[in-house]
């Protein structure tokens, strides 16, 4: 990582704690198990500042990946996937974003994917937040149904509760901005 993207994760980490993004206590997570802190990614992706850092700071990963769109399930992926798009407009290296429902839309064109995904791209899949990696799984398997294939799984915060381990088992790259010990204490990567 440059002594730029160390910043960027440096400061997106203090951005974090003090919009509440990490908070310290008892909390169900949806995959049902227990933690001793939250992360809202959210509170982190959708403030002006955290969407800057978050394209800032995913682009270099994107690039060394050498991946064409970026992409990830509803509702976590949303904004960080539109910031990622925009910055790299902004960079004169444009990467579409695409989303990944829950389920395929019943009306309509009935779609599982919304946005521009370029046939057989190569492309990267991310979310706020990589627990048993159940999310990333679901977006995995939708953006290689539809005939691309995947460079690089991502997550702002790998929680080490197994899910980036599996990534890795089935081959896919795995990468995080911040990571969490055991202990619930969360660093920059």
């Amino acid at each position: 990582m440059s002594v730029t993207q160390t910043q960027t994760v440096a400061r997106l980490l203090a951005l974090a704690l003090e919009r509440g993004a990490i908070r310290y206590g008892d909390f169900t997570l949806s995959s049902g198990r227990r933690s001793s802190y939250y992360f809202d990614g959210r509170l982190l992706s959708l403030d002006p500042e955290g969407a800057h850092l978050l394209g800032s700071a995913l682009l270099p990963l994107l690039a060394s990946a050498g991946v064409s769109a970026i992409g990830g399930p509803t509702l976590g992926a949303d904004p960080i996937v539109a910031a990622v798009a925009m910055a790299s407009w902004q960079q004169g290296a444009p990467l579409p974003a695409f989303i990944v429902r829950k389920e395929a839309k019943e009306h309509g064109t009935a779609q599982l994917i919304e946005g521009p995904l370029p046939a057989g791209a190569t492309v990267a899949i991310v979310d706020d937040a990589c627990t048993t990696g159940g999310s990333l799984f679901h977006a995995i398997a939708a953006a290689e149904a539809a005939g691309c294939s995947v460079g690089l799984v991502l997550a702002v915060l790998d929680r080490n509760e197994g899910g980036s381990d599996a990534i890795r088992q089935r081959g896919y790259q795995f990468a995080a901005l911040l990571t969490a010990g055991a202990d619930g204490v969360i660093k920059a990567s």
